[in-house]
């Protein structure tokens, strides 16, 4: 029988080995789905809230246990982790606020003895392959619409949140939703590649470009409703009129938070020239204030990198800017171990011939690059493949609002930044994905539109 080895990334320690799916089992779990999912949709919308209450009721009533197992599965600070949970709690009252009206029949046309009308039905089977850096937000996005709209769900956790997602699973079936309709895979990428093959109605993915480019060619021939939500590169502007020291502030905690591993943390930050030298003493001051060290210690902000391969992508990184002209600041390597930590680091004088201002980092490190205008500022937002979020930090409402529209990026912040609501849609553009979830229409997005031609004999 395959298994799954779960090391804590912060010391090294192994934490559990857990039985795997195999092929064979992702297939008999694809097809009990597939056979309990008319039942499911037949539930009552107010019994599938019910459920969903009862499922917010356990995180609660589990928290502080549930927030120190994704701290030691994944590194992530353990006040910030239970800043997810608490964070989910806002987003599951909006979806079951907001499910019933997203899916309810929509009479569009009556006249003449015809009536016309829009009903949502179900996708049917639902596969959700999920991130590990914030698996509550993001398999939830997924896995609480997909099941209050009637679908059964495939959820493959990352095999870097595994532990968590069997968490959720289990207060999931505990909360009343049918083991059969809700299935956890554990494994790593031939899970995935196994459920790929199923017979699946939809599938949703958070992850890497290449990974996403890999399972939408996989599932072209099989015509699937598919979302991929991907890398970002994600800018933030400094214009002349903005207070350096807030601006500072702010997006040091935008860069860094969760050790900077998020897909809408602040990857590249232009600051016009006027009031950049006074911005980067403000940025840094803020940064060496970050306490690094054990997940576990509630004063802990910068903790482990989850995946020991992306401290050697952080170090050449690091080593291409300053071969290249940058200039470090701060940090600039891995810590010594156990585990895997890498030293904030702040780079200035980097320009976008450097990897570490075109392609992701998913660290903590950051490049400043002055610049001498708006226009310059946004030309090099722009200079991307990518195009998740955005931000400008002015004073001028009017003139943020300008810019902003001028950028390509799925969600853009006024004066804030790494920020996501329940209430807006969560896409992006080019390389950042396909699809959205998120707002009414990300419930929407796991039903299909049936449409009802209604004459009166």
């Amino acid at each position: 029988m395959p298994t799954l080895a779960i090391h804590n990334p912060a010391t090294g320690a192994l934490l559990a080995e857990l039985p795997a799916d195999d092929a064979a089992s992702v297939a008999a779990k694809a097809v009990a789905a597939r056979a309990a999912q008319p039942a499911w949709a037949e539930v009552p919308m107010n019994e599938r809230l019910a459920i969903v209450q009862r499922f917010r009721a356990g995180l609660v009533a589990e928290l502080d246990t549930l927030a120190t197992t994704l701290t030691q599965e994944m590194g992530k600070p353990i006040a910030q982790a239970r800043n997810e949970l608490n964070g989910l709690l806002p987003r599951l009252d909006f979806f079951l606020e907001q499910a019933e009206g997203s899916v309810r029949d929509e009479h569009v046309f009556e006249g003449g003895g015809m009536r016309e009308k829009i009903a949502h039905i179900p996708l049917g089977v639902v596969a959700n392959i999920s991130a590990w850096n914030y698996p509550y937000f993001v398999g939830c996005n997924v896995i609480v619409p997909a099941l209050l709209t009637g679908n059964a769900v495939l959820y493959k956790p990352s095999e870097h949140a595994t532990l968590t997602g069997q968490h959720i699973t289990r207060l999931l079936h505990g909360a009343g939703v049918p083991a059969d309709v809700m299935q956890c895979l554990v494994g790593a990428g031939e899970v995935g590649a196994a459920l790929l093959l199923q017979k699946i109605d939809g599938l949703f993915f958070t992850g890497s470009h290449a990974t996403g480019v890999r399972i939408a060619q996989a599932l072209a021939p099989k015509l699937v409703k598919l979302q991929l939500e991907l890398g970002g590169k994600d800018p933030t502007y400094v214009r002349a009129d903005a207070d350096p020291k807030a601006a500072a502030e702010s997006l040091a905690d935008g860069a860094m938070y969760n050790t900077g591993q998020s897909c809408c943390s602040v990857e590249r930050i232009y600051v016009h020239e006027s009031i950049h030298d006074d911005f980067v003493e403000h940025f840094l001051a803020t940064v060496a204030g970050f306490k690094v060290g054990d997940p576990m210690d509630s004063a802990t902000y910068i903790g482990a990198i989850t995946r020991a391969p992306q401290l050697a992508v952080l170090a050449a990184q690091v080593a291409d800017a300053v071969a290249k002209g940058a200039l470090l600041r701060c940090g600039g390597k891995a810590l010594p171990g156990p585990g895997n930590g890498f030293e904030p680091t702040v780079l200035t004088h980097v320009n976008h011939t450097m990897e570490l201002m075109r392609e992701e980092s998913f660290g903590p490190i950051i490049g400043i690059q002055k610049v001498g205008s708006d226009d310059e500022a946004v030309a090099l937002m722009n200079d991307t493949r990518y195009g998740l979020t955005a931000g400008v930090y002015t004073r001028d409402e009017a003139e943020a609002k300008a810019l902003l529209a001028r950028v390509n990026a799925g969600s853009v912040y006024w004066n804030c930044c790494d920020r996501v609501s329940p209430r807006l849609p969560w896409s992006g553009h080019g390389d950042s994905g396909i699809g959205l979830t998120l707002s009414a229409a990300g419930i929407q997005t796991f039903t299909r539109p049936k449409a009802w031609h209604l004459r009166q004999p």
